[in-house]
C-alpha cells in the first residue's frame, strides 16, 4: 500500500475520525473550551469593533441565515455569522490560548455553529463536538510542525495562520466531505491564511479570528462544490509562515495509532481580558503590592520611586504608554500598574477613563522593563517579576512562574462557569445563561443542537 502524502493523510483523517474516538478527557476539555468561548463572545458583542463588523455584514443577505450571538432580531448568511461571532470572541482578547501559541476555539466554534444552523439536517451535539475537536486537532498538528511556533509569535498572528485551517477542517467534517474534498478544503483555506502581527493591539486584530472562521467555512463549501487546490499544500506550501516548518503525516485514525493532542495539552483560560502574557505580570504585581502593604501600609503612589518589570522579550506586548484599550491589553506596563494601583484588573480596567487617569499615567512614568536572558518568550517557560522600589530605599519583589488559569494550573470547573455566567449575563437573560450551561454540559447527549442558537438569542 502506498504511503499517503501529508495533506492526503490530513484529508483522510478529517473524513474518517468518528465520535467513538473522542475520549472522556477530550470531551471534558473541549466542553470547557466551548462554554468559555460562548461567554467571551457574548461579552464581546458589546464592543465597538464587533458592532462595526456587524453593521458591515448586514449589507449582505442570503437564502440561508444563522444566529448572531446575543442579537435576538438579527441573523446573517452563515459565513458572515461566523465572521462577526468570531470577531466578538477575540474583541477583548479574553479567549483561550493553547501551546504552541494560538487561540484555538474562536476560529472553529463560530464556524461550526453557523454552519450547523444552515444544514438541512441539524447535526447532533456529538457530531458538533467531533467537528469542533477536529478543527482544534488540525491547528495543534500544524503548530507542532515548527519549533518557532512554540514561542510568542513575532511575524504572523497564529490564529490567522492555523485557525482558518481548523475552521476548514471542522466545516468539512460537518459537511461530510470526502477525503479528497477535505484535502482541497485545507488547500483553499491556506490561500486565506496569514495576518501580520503589526495589527496586534488594534481593532483589526479581532478580525483575524473572524476572518479565519469565515474563510475556513467558505473553503469547505467551495471544496464541496468541486473547487480544487494544491493537493500537497501541507507537504511543502505551508512553510512560508514558519522558517523551520517540518511536517509529518497524520496517523491513520483506524489503525489504533491516533491520539488527540488535547488529551495531553490543555488550554489556558484567561481571568482578565488581555494578552495571555499579562496574566503573569498581573499576578506578580498583586503579590508585590501585598508585600508592600504588609510593611508600609496602604499603597501610596507618592512613596514609589521605580517599578521594574522583568519579562520575556516581545515587541508587540511592550507598550509603555497605551492610548487605546487594544494597546492596553498588550502592555506589560499598563497591566502591572493597574494591578498595583487597584489591587485588581477587570473588564472595566480597559475603559478610556481608566487608561487616561492621572495616577496611572504617573505610575507608568516610573516603570522600566528588563528582559533577563533566562526569561524565554514562550507561554510554557516564561515568568514575570515585579520589583517596587521606594524613596526610602525599600524594595518589594514578587515573581509569577505559573498563573491561575494556565494549563499547569487550570481554572476549576466552578471558576470557569462563574466566568461564563458573569460574561454571558451582560447580554442574555438568566434562562439563556442557564440553558447554555446545561446544553454545553450535556452536548454529547443532545439529539440535535438547535437549542444553542435559541439560547444565544435570549437577550435581556
Amino acid at each position: 500500500m502506498l504511503r499517503k502524502g501529508i495533506t492526503e493523510s490530513f484529508g483522510a483523517a478529517i473524513h474518517a475520525l468518528s465520535a467513538t474516538q473522542l475520549t472522556d478527557g477530550v470531551i471534558n476539555r473541549s466542553k470547557r473550551m466551548m462554554l468559555d468561548t460562548l461567554g467571551v463572545g457574548l461579552l464581546g458583542t458589546r464592543t465597538a469593533v464587533f458592532n462595526k463588523a456587524l453593521k458591515y455584514s448586514q449589507l449582505f443577505q442570503g437564502e440561508e441565515n444563522s444566529s448572531v450571538w446575543g442579537k435576538s432580531e438579527i441573523s446573517l448568511p452563515p459565513h458572515y455569522a461566523a465572521f462577526v461571532n468570531g470577531i466578538a470572541v477575540h474583541s477583548m482578547d479574553f479567549d483561550d490560548t493553547w501551546h504552541p501559541a494560538t487561540h484555538p476555539s474562536g476560529a472553529v466554534l463560530p464556524a461550526v455553529l453557523a454552519l450547523a444552523e444552515a444544514l438541512p439536517s441539524r447535526p447532533s451535539g456529538l457530531q458538533l463536538l467531533l467537528a469542533f475537536n477536529i478543527g482544534i486537532e488540525v491547528q495543534g498538528r500544524l503548530m507542532r510542525f515548527s519549533r518557532e511556533a512554540y514561542n510568542i509569535p513575532e511575524r504572523f498572528h497564529p490564529p490567522s495562520v492555523v485557525g482558518v485551517m481548523g475552521s476548514a477542517a471542522a466545516s468539512a467534517k460537518l459537511l461530510g466531505l470526502s477525503p479528497a474534498q477535505c484535502s482541497h478544503a485545507l488547500a483553499v483555506a491556506a490561500s486565506s491564511a496569514g495576518a501580520p502581527l503589526a495589527n496586534a493591539a488594534t481593532q483589526t486584530k479581532p478580525l483575524h479570528i473572524g476572518n479565519a472562521a469565515r474563510r475556513g467555512l467558505e473553503a469547505a463549501q467551495l471544496a464541496q462544490m468541486g473547487l480544487e487546490g494544491n493537493s500537497a499544500i501541507l507537504d511543502c506550501g505551508f512553510g512560508v509562515y514558519y522558517k523551520d516548518y517540518n511536517p509529518s503525516a497524520m496517523a491513520d485514525s483506524g489503525a489504533g495509532g491516533f491520539k488527540w493532542i488535547l488529551e495531553d495539552q490543555d488550554v489556558a483560560f484567561k481571568r482578565i481580558p488581555a494578552h495571555l502574557g499579562m496574566h503573569w505580570v498581573v499576578d506578580a504585581a498583586l503579590a508585590a503590592r501585598t508585600k508592600f502593604e504588609s510593611t508600609a501600609g496602604d499603597f501610596d503612589l507618592n512613596q514609589i520611586r521605580h517599578v521594574t518589570l522583568r519579562v520575556p522579550p516581545s515587541k508587540y506586548i511592550d507598550c509603555p504608554l497605551p492610548a487605546t484599550e487594544h494597546q492596553a491589553r498588550h502592555s506589560f506596563q499598563f497591566n502591572a500598574c493597574s494591578a498595583l494601583l487597584d489591587d485588581k484588573v477587570t473588564v472595566a480596567s480597559f475603559s478610556r477613563a481608566e487608561i487616561n487617569r492621572p495616577a496611572l499615567r504617573e505610575l507608568l512614568s516610573k516603570v522600566k522593563v528588563e528582559t533577563p536572558r533566562d526569561n524565554q518568550p514562550s507561554f510554557d517557560k516564561m515568568y514575570c517579576e515585579v520589583e517596587i522600589e521606594t524613596y526610602q530605599g525599600q524594595s518589594y519583589t514578587a515573581r509569577c512562574d505559573t498563573f491561575y488559569g494556565h494549563w499547569r494550573k487550570p481554572l476549576s470547573h466552578e471558576d470557569l462557569v462563574e466566568k461564563f455566567m458573569v460574561n454571558a449575563s451582560t447580554v442574555l437573560c438568566s434562562e439563556g445563561v442557564e440553558g447554555l450551561i446545561d446544553v454545553i454540559g450535556n452536548i454529547e447527549r443532545q439529539r440535535e443542537c438547535s437549542s444553542l442558537g435559541s439560547y444565544l438569542k435570549m437577550t435581556t
